[in-house]
């Protein structure tokens, strides 16, 4: 048995999960790269477990979660824009 851990492979795709706002629709997911059917599969899963979800809402941060699995488990690299003021901001201020 081989003590070597598996290389990670790399991504096949990018997704950026914007959040738009208060007022619904509130969630909006962009394919940057990669196969047009993986993104919109992934696109339909995601937006199903944020669909009328604010990001204020408790529930929020478990769907959050569950979508970066889903994003692991199906090699989509993602990035989250939530509309935070990031501490970078904070410091330019």
């Amino acid at each position: 048995m081989s003590n070597v851990a598996a290389e990670p492979e790399a991504p096949r795709a990018h997704a950026r999960i914007v959040y738009l706002g208060p007022v619904a629709p509130h969630w909006e997911v962009y394919g940057d790269w990669g196969e047009r059917q993986v993104l919109d599969e992934f696109r339909t899963r995601a937006l199903a477990r944020l669909v009328l979800l604010p990001r204020d809402d408790p529930q929020f941060r478990r769907n959050k979660e569950r979508i970066n699995r889903d994003a692991e488990r199906e090699l989509i690299s993602i990035e989250w824009e939530l509309g935070l003021p990031t501490d970078d901001d904070a410091d330019e201020s």
